[in-house]
């Protein structure tokens, strides 16, 4: 059992939903028949999805249409060798086709890899290697960066695009026109792997974070709970988080489909907060995803009353609102914001819900049933109510990840005895409020996106006038947090301005924009170890 029972909801407290909820998945399982399947046959004229692309133009989506296009999908992978256990990689930003891989993979027993279209060639090869996709769906925007690095990925075996063919590249809708639109999908069961979503850590490369088919079901309670007993008559969802990361795709995306509640597919280019108040006010959206960083532009906005829109509930998490923007919620939107925590490896496993009692001053929210949270000591264990310690999750959880994909070493790292160790620091108090103190390794959190500066240091490095770098996050009122670079030059360079603005534009071209120092700074020496590792905190003390 997944769904929460709304029916008695109201009537019952927070500790008594958890204690009623138990994890009783079906022995046969398949994401994509819970998402689309089931409504396809029995209510197949349903609204699905409303695509609104990037010329304006507005596309809508029946259920009948997803699963036909899906099962053409499947057929057509099939045909170019792409069997049960292989991964296919879709970079494409919120549209149709995003969910048609992530249906036909679930139905193939394949496994979709969701990658963001702002990454750069070497963010993008790094990935397509190490998932070894055999095959990946793009867009015409996009396909240069992929054929930069194809030479080098020796698993691609096929690139298709939804803008049409080109050379060694497959047009999307060629391929869908001359296959069949039914497709028997292959046995699956809730423990099948069906998702690869990369996460960034603090040392060593992305990893690719391995979801099973009952990922969907991890969600549902939360959803049901952050979104006020969702769904309820004349819901429909939105969010500015891209579908490549779990926030959009397994907070809104795979949610909203599997409870039939009409789906709204835009991302803008850059966020605009008049913008999104006018397409929630356009298209009824009643259930909302913002991030911190879209709340806190969106406050900014002047009489926003004037654009209509009536939304029933928002959630956000990444980051904490603070006591402010929960105000400007009440005040503006009507609505009381709920707040929930999770990461990419067990996503919303703590939350409020107002319509359960109003969120308490600082914290994030209390355990979502299903999720067993506690909050560790160094050795392990959990300590008293209102001691800090490492917020851990307890083994079980359908939202849990099964590992990280072709690393054994850092996902036995990842827990200690049962538990999930989520690298973030807290306190819980003795009624189960969880909150937010810091993180425990280095990761920086920027509009929303969890940033490893791993990555990033090893670009700069590869820049002829860097020896070494070093990134940290700094405060900004915004963002929460911007990347600032720090590094040491090879002989025969000189710190400029120039050389700090090409240091920022080789980030941005090689791994992503969101992932480019806003400040550079250089040193003549880097602060490290006596065995030589940079003392990030060192730097971090330095700004403060």
């Amino acid at each position: 059992m997944a769904d929460i029972d709304l029916q008695h909801a109201t009537a019952r407290d927070w500790h008594a939903l958890r204690a009623a909820h138990r994890w009783v998945l079906p022995p046969d399982y398949n994401l994509a028949q819970d998402m689309v399947g089931k409504w396809a046959a029995s209510e197949p004229e349903r609204l699905a999805l409303i695509h609104l692309d990037p010329e304006g133009r507005e596309h809508r989506h029946r259920y009948i249409d997803l699963d036909r296009a899906a099962n053409r999908l499947a057929n057509a992978l099939t045909a170019l060798g792409v069997g049960p256990g292989d991964r296919v990689a879709v970079l494409l930003a919120q549209s149709p086709e995003v969910i048609h891989v992530h249906l036909a993979a679930a139905r193939m027993g394949a496994i979709a890899v969701p990658l963001f279209t702002l990454f750069g060639e070497e963010a993008l090869e790094y990935r397509l290697a190490h998932s070894g996709a055999k095959a990946v769906l793009t867009s015409a925007a996009d396909l240069p960066k992929i054929a930069a690095i194809r030479a080098r990925l020796p698993a691609l075996a096929a690139v298709l695009s939804v803008d049409g063919p080109e050379e060694g590249v497959h047009g999307l809708d060629a391929l869908l026109a001359e296959a069949r639109d039914r497709f028997t999908p292959v046995a699956t069961t809730p423990e099948t792997p069906v998702l690869i979503s990369y996460t960034s850590g603090t040392t060593g490369p992305p990893k690719g974070a391995l979801h099973a088919h009952r990922v969907l079901l991890g969600h549902v309670p939360g959803v049901q709970l952050v979104h006020e007993f969702f769904p309820a008559p004349g819901d429909a969802m939105w969010t500015p988080a891209d579908w490549a990361w779990m926030g959009g795709l397994c907070n809104i995306a795979m949610p909203a489909l599997r409870f039939g509640v009409p789906l709204l597919a835009h991302r803008m280019e850059r966020f605009d907060p008049e913008r999104a108040f006018g397409l929630m006010a356009r298209y009824g959206i009643r259930n909302a995803f913002l991030p911190p960083t879209a709340l806190k532009l969106m406050r900014r906005v002047e009489r926003p009353e004037r654009f209509g829109a009536r939304l029933r509930s928002v959630g956000s998490g990444g980051e904490s609102l603070g006591d402010e923007l929960i105000a400007w919620g009440r005040e503006t939107l009507g609505l009381t914001i709920n707040e929930f925590y999770g990461q990419t490896e067990c996503n919303k496993v703590a939350g409020s819900c107002a319509g359960l009692g109003p969120p308490r001053s600082g914290a994030m929210g209390r355990a979502l049933p299903g999720s067993e949270v506690g909050v560790l000591d160094a050795e392990g264990q959990p300590v008293p109510p209102g001691v800090a310690g490492e917020i851990a999750v307890k083994r079980g959880d359908a939202a849990m990840f099964l590992g990280y994909w072709q690393d054994e070493a850092r996902t036995a790292a990842k827990f200690t005895g049962e538990w999930m160790l989520t690298g973030d620091e807290a306190t819980m108090d003795a009624e189960g409020y969880i909150r937010f103190a810091s993180r425990t390794d280095d990761v920086i959190t920027s509009s929303g996106y969890r940033i490893g500066p791993t990555e990033i240091e090893h670009c700069l490095v590869g820049h002829a006038a860097v020896a070494m770098a070093a990134v940290i996050g700094v405060p900004d009122p915004v963002r929460t947090e911007t990347v600032k670079a720090f590094v040491t030059l090879a002989p025969g360079h000189t710190p400029s301005d120039d050389l700090a603005a090409s240091l920022t534009a080789h980030v941005r071209l090689r791994l992503s924009p969101h992932l480019a120092p806003r400040e550079v700074a250089f040193l003549e020496r880097m602060p490290t170890t006596a065995t030589g590792k940079i003392l990030r905190r060192a730097l971090r003390d330095a700004q403060s």
